[in-house]
Formats: structure tokens, sequence, C-alpha cells
């Protein structure tokens, strides 16, 4: 049954790929990267096992191991998404068991690039036990290898299946928000604890942290090689076994999410549907004041949309997290006293995250799917379709960059410089949409349809990075002379930092709405295709 499902991931790759030269493109090149980025984490993990390896060299395998579970459970929520090319919902009318259904995708999701590269990347620690030890410290070590990229694989298939029914159930999505945005924002202590550890703590608490993490399912299945070569036996017997609970728990956890995953069902209780009053007209537009027009329909729509479809959600709360994470990974360095260096890196943040923002959008076609298509035969103007959906993902955008602003101040312990943030931010933010609106008409791609709001198909994640990171690029490019109006201008040009950015944005995303507008007029069929799901 499991090579039925390989069989099965694979004819659907091949249809996938079939008569579209940009997602096969798109694939090679992600995994050319994986090849690359895979091959320098191998030699990284080989250094413990040197003749004369250097004093930080044993705390690799723990350390490393972490960073590929928690990138596992973080990367696919805040990100890339997970690779669900066989929808599970579409094995809902079939008599499948459970177990059967699991196994198989658990075997079809171990055939992707970031499976090939985790494994290609954890490969140097079996190379390195055998080099060091000879033949059963390499056996041991690649046993926990393989349990590592399998831990890493449940773990990412049980937290989104665990989110997607939880981001579906409305009472316990701002839950769900929170738990993500904390999660992420951990990753910011972190990170400045490893890369001040081995400079202010000294390698001794550095080793005394690598051996408790050597003791959690995070690092347990990376060092039983170094165990192995040592002849610690019952280490190597007792960290194979965390993790094989651990593997086992996770199971149980996305087999419980699963049969929720597929049928779209949330639990969340009883839901008290309201008597409908009023003209059909009435209802829809509720107690807004947007004018009764094809332009205020379509804001109303998107308002709606952003609260209630799965996927929208998720990319609000994606933005949330990384938000969140960027001011506090740099405001943990120095203060901004006058030094130019450290005010550009705060400002860089407030650059980083307005960009970012304007992200939402990059595919705001996708989310359609099929149902653009009246947008298409109704012949809605690109502009008025542009501004309508621009103007309601700011209506919940807008808010969280205020809030944003805020927390970087009072980390920074410097509310005064409020209104130089609030201009860099928006900014930014203007030039970030405007990219995003041309990425979404000429870049659009088809999701899958599935009730998991992370789950993509197999080429389209290597296509949302690269086309997100290009209009974020081009966002962050083009916010470039605001920032340099702050950092260059003295006291004048904070001064000015507020009143200048927000017409820098105002003018950024009425010249995207007026190019991207026109483009779209002319590009609506071969948008409609682009984004419609193909098997």
């Amino acid at each position: 049954m499991a090579l039925t499902f390989v069989r099965l991931k694979l004819r659907v790759l091949r249809n996938g790929f079939r008569g579209r030269p940009g997602k096969v493109i798109l694939f090679v090149i992600g995994l050319l990267a994986a090849l690359f980025y895979g091959a320098m984490a191998a030699l990284l993990f080989l250094v413990p096992f040197l003749p004369d390896p250097p004093d930080f060299g044993a705390v690799i395998p723990a350390f490393g191991g972490t960073v590929l579970v928690l990138g596992w459970i973080l990367m696919p929520l805040v990100w890339f998404g997970v690779d669900e090319t066989l929808e599970p919902g579409r094995f809902a009318l079939l008599p499948l068991p459970r177990a059967t259904l699991l196994r198989g995708l658990l075997v079809a999701a171990l055939l992707g690039v970031p499976a090939f590269g985790t494994l290609l990347a954890t490969s140097g620690l079996a190379i390195g036990a055998g080099m060091a030890g000879g033949p059963l410290p390499a056996l041991v070590a690649a046993v926990g290898v393989l349990l590592g990229l399998l831990l890493c694989v449940v773990v990412s298939r049980a937290v989104t299946s665990g989110f997607s029914r939880a981001l579906r159930a409305r009472r316990t999505r701002d839950l769900a928000a929170v738990v993500l945005a904390v999660l992420a924002a951990s990753l910011g202590p972190l990170q400045y604890l490893l890369s001040s550890g081995a400079q202010q703590v000294g390698t001794a608490r550095l080793t005394a942290v690598a051996d408790v993490l050597g003791w959690t399912p995070l690092g347990a299945p990376y060092v039983v090689g170094l165990d192995a070569v040592h002849g610690h036996w019952a280490a190597v017997a007792a960290r194979l076994a965390i993790t094989v609970a651990t593997v086992l728990l996770l199971l149980w956890w996305w087999s419980s999410s699963l049969e929720s995953a597929m049928l779209g069902t949330s639990g969340g209780g009883e839901v008290r549907v309201r008597a409908a009053t009023g003209t059909p007209v009435a209802r829809f537009f509720g107690r807004t004041r947007r004018p009764r027009t094809a332009y205020g329909a379509m804001v109303v729509r998107e308002l709606r949309y952003w609260v209630r479809d799965v996927r929208r959600r998720a990319s609000l709360i994606t933005f949330a997290v990384i938000g969140v994470f960027l001011p506090v990974v740099t405001n943990l360095g120095p203060s901004a006293d006058g030094n130019i260096v450290a005010q550009s890196v705060h400002g860089g943040s407030m650059v980083l995250v307005g960009a970012l923002a304007g992200l939402g959008i990059a595919n705001q076609f996708g989310y359609d799917g099929t149902a653009y298509a009246m947008h298409v035969v109704t012949g809605v103007p690109g502009r008025v379709e542009l501004r309508a959906r621009a103007v309601a993902y700011s209506w919940y955008i807008v808010p969280l960059l205020l809030g944003l602003a805020v927390l970087n101040a009072v980390l920074r312990r410097d509310l005064l410089q409020l209104p130089v943030m609030f201009g860099t931010l928006f900014a930014a933010y203007g030039t970030g949409l405007a990219s995003a609106m041309h990425a979404s008409v000429w870049a659009a791609y088809a999701l899958p349809e599935n009730q998991n709001p992370f789950a993509i198909n197999t080429g389209t994640g290597v296509a949302k990075s690269f086309l997100a990171m290009a209009a974020w690029f081009a966002g962050m490019v083009l916010a470039l002379p605001v920032l340099l109006l702050v950092l260059l201008g003295g006291t004048v040009g904070a001064a000015l930092a507020l009143p200048v950015g927000l017409a820098y944005a105002v003018g950024a995303v009425w010249l995207g709405l007026i190019t991207a507008g026109d483009i779209l007029d002319h590009r609506q069929p071969e948008l409609l295709a682009a984004i419609t799901p193909r098997t």
C-alpha cells in the first residue's frame, strides 16, 4: 500500500509538471539549492569527528539538530507550508483504515526536496562516525539520522494538521495566533544566545546547554553517533528510545487530527445562526458604510474573506509571527544612542517588516481559484479590483504595523522615535504592497483545493518562496530613499520622516495600482488559467 502511495505521488507530480516549464525550472532550482546547502551542512556535521576538532565541535550535533527540528516546526507555519501533493481530503470517501492512510501519506511526504536536503545535511554525522569509530558507530549514527528525518517530517505534519483544525475553529484561531507568535518570537532570544554565547559564556556553558538538548527530542537522534564513537551505549539506547517515543506520540497526534483536517470539521462547538432580516443587499453590506457599488461590494467581500478563509487567516498570522520576531532580534543588540550602525540596523528592521507586510497579497488571486472567473466574465476593471483588495487587506495590516512600531519603540526604550518608525515602516509597506500587486498579476499560481491552510503542491513551495523573496527585495530597495533620509538627515530627517514616509507610501501604492491594474486588464484570462488547480 505504501508503494501505491509513492507511485500515485510520482504520477501526480509528473502531471503537475507537464506543460509548465516555469514550475519545472523552479523545482530544479530548489533541488540545486538543497544540494548546495545540504552539502555545506554535511561538512559542518563532520567537524566533531575530526582527529583534532575545535573546542566548539562537540556542540554542533545537538545545536544543529535542534535548529533543524525547530525549522521543520516553524517554517511550514510561517513561510513554506507543507507539501500535500496527495491531498488527504481526496481519500475521505475511500474505505482506507486510518493507519494505512497515515503510513501512505508519511511515505509520500518523505519524497520531497526538504526531506532530501535534510537527509543530505545530516548524512555528515553518519560519515563522520564511520571515519572516527568504524562500521558500528556509522550504523548507529545512520539510524539516528533516519529517525531524525522521520521526526522532522512527522512533527511538521502533526503541527500543521493540528493548527489547520484550530484555524478553522473561529473560537480558537486567536489562541493559535498567540501560540505561533510566542513560538516564533522565542527564536529571537535563542539566536542572540547562540551568536553571543561563544564570546560571552564560553565553551563550557555551551557544552552544558548542548548536553541538555541532547536529552530532548530536538537533539537526541543527532548525538547518538558521538555517543557510539565514545562507547556510551547506554546513552545511545536511551536517546534512541526518546526519539522513537516522540515519533510515536506525534504520529498519534497527527492521526487524531487527520480526519478533521481531511473533512474540514473544526469541533468548534455549537454555531449560532442569526435570523436573516432585510434585503439580501442590506444583509451583505451589514452595518458598514461602504458605498453600495461594485467597489464597495468587493471591499466588504475581501474584509470577510480575510477573517473567514483559513488560508488568508494563516497569511495574517504569518506576518504577525515574523513581525514580532524581527524587532525582538534587532533590539536584543546594542541601543542606537548616536551609533549610525545601530540606527541602520533598527531602521532596516522597520524596512524589513514594512516590505514584508505587503507580501500577503503576492498571490491574492490564488486564494480565489476558479471563483475569479466571475470577475473575468463581468469585466471588473483592474484598478478597481486591486484597489478594493488593497484597502481590505490594509484594514487588518495597518493596525498590526502600528502595534509593531510601538513594540519596537518600547524595546528600544525610546518612544520619541515613534514618528520616525511610523514613517519608515509605512513607506516600506507602500513599496512592498505595490511590488506584491505586480507579483500577484504576473506570477500567480494555483493553490491546492485542500482544507489545510498550510498545504502546497510540490514545486509550488519553491515558487512561493522565490517569488515572495523577489517582491520583498523589491519593496525594500524602493523604500531605501526614506531610510537614507532618516539616517543621514539628522534632526531635519527625523522631523520629515513621518510626512515624507506617508506621502511616499501613498505615491507607491497609487503608482502600483495604475501600472498593475492596466496589466491586469489585459491578463485576466491568463491569470485565471494560472490560478486554476490542476491534478
